[in-house]
């Protein structure tokens, strides 16, 4: 694997679990997980997205801000969760729409709930009606994909981090992971989503502290013989 596209890929479609949103008893089969993915990148593009565009996402553990993630990733995107960043396209709870700055060359995406403007675009209404078929084009490894608050890492620095989290924990298609720290630290990306789907796992969404699962990534100051602290991450 090369870019976060590749984890997309179309021979990485299957009937494993990719996701699990245990709070919506919900799960995404690496099939639904990779075909939705290339809708997000599809809606995306409609909004003006391309190669070298920031997005930034709600960092919300839910679907719609991890497919999109990848979606965007296809399109040669740069994708942030800070919401308040200077961005192409903002992708926000319903909820949240009110707080997005309008800004000129923005565009606001919701999920959950349709939104009451008609100048914002609603998540899943556009998304599943969306041509389920990779967006064409060829992503490189030293192409920048996620930012932090200090710099932008490449596809590769992301896959070659996830790889040796993959590598530390002993992940492999049956692991799932337990996704607990915030999204807005590129380390819970790369330790939380990037890393089990490397291996061909499964990333959970808790829905409390009693969900199950093999491994949980956390913020430091947590601890357990089955936790894997951001801070260990090598990015």
């Amino acid at each position: 694997m090369h870019t976060l596209a590749d984890l997309v890929a179309r021979e990485r479609r299957s009937d494993d679990v990719a996701l699990r949103v245990d709070a919506r008893d919900r799960a995404y089969s690496y099939r639904d997980f990779c075909t939705t993915a290339w809708k997000a990148g599809h809606a995306l593009s409609h909004l003006g997205v391309h190669g070298g565009s920031r997005v930034a996402l709600a960092p919300d553990p839910a679907p719609q801000p991890l497919l999109t993630l990848f979606g965007a990733a296809c399109l040669g995107a740069r994708v942030t969760f800070d919401t308040a960043a200077e961005a192409r396209v903002v992708v926000v709870t319903a909820e949240r729409a009110g707080e997005v700055e309008d800004r000129p060359g923005r565009k606001v995406v919701v999920y959950g709930d349709a939104p009451a403007d008609p100048g914002v675009t609603h998540w899943e209404g556009t998304v599943w009606s969306e041509n389920p078929a990779m967006p064409p084009g060829d992503r490189t490894p030293d192409e920048a994909v996620l930012e932090g608050d200090r710099r932008s890492f490449t596809h590769g620095e992301v896959l070659t981090a996830a790889e040796r989290v993959v590598d530390a924990v002993g992940l492999d298609a049956a692991s799932t992971v337990a996704l607990r720290a915030p999204l807005t630290d590129p380390r819970t990306v790369v330790a939380g989503v990037v890393a089990p789907l490397v291996a061909g796992g499964t990333v959970v969404v808790p829905a409390g502290d009693d969900t199950a699962a093999d491994v949980s990534v956390v913020a430091d100051g947590a601890d357990g013989d089955t936790t894997y602290h951001v801070t260990n991450v090598l990015l």
